[in-house]
């Protein structure tokens, strides 16, 4: 599944100004929620028990809380760029202020961990971090995300 595929729309991609990384779960499953016709307390539930595992933070100022969830009847991604970094308990020690939020079917989790690793690959070592940064808008912040799935598909070709 191509980056831009989990992120269709410039409503995928959001700004926020949470506080902390409390708030910002609280602020993602409401999102989700209103999305998925789901209940905000459930995917609050999930997302928290998922970082009690261990903090979703990549590194680099990304996180990607994610979870999988009985009820949903499709995948849910969301990118989100933050105000101000948050402290997110990542291992590098540096602050979040790039969020990939995902939720996935329980019932059809085929695509939940090679989604995961499409984020992280994207990610890693390239500049789409600092250009989703830099980003002006949504619809540019949904273009960079394009434009990452063409680079790889022609780095995956040569």
């Amino acid at each position: 599944m191509a980056l831009a595929d989990l992120f269709p729309a410039e409503e995928d991609v959001l700004r926020l100004g949470p506080a902390n990384k409390a708030e910002l779960l609280e602020l993602l499953a409401t999102e989700a929620a209103e999305r998925l016709g789901h209940s905000r307390k459930d995917i609050l539930e999930a997302l928290e028990g998922r970082e009690k595992l261990g903090s979703t933070a990549l590194g680099r100022g990304i996180a990607l809380p994610h979870a999988r969830m009985a009820g949903l009847d499709r995948p849910l991604a969301v990118l989100a760029r933050l105000e101000q970094p948050i402290e997110f308990e990542a291992r590098d020690g540096e602050r979040v202020d790039l969020v990939f939020l995902v939720l996935w079917p329980e019932q059809n989790s085929e695509g939940f961990l090679p989604a995961l690793s499409d984020i992280c690959r994207s990610l890693r070592g390239s500049q789409l971090p600092r250009r989703l940064r830099k980003a002006g808008s949504a619809a540019e912040a949904l273009s960079l995300l394009r434009a990452a799935d063409q680079a790889d598909d022609h780095n995956e070709e040569g």
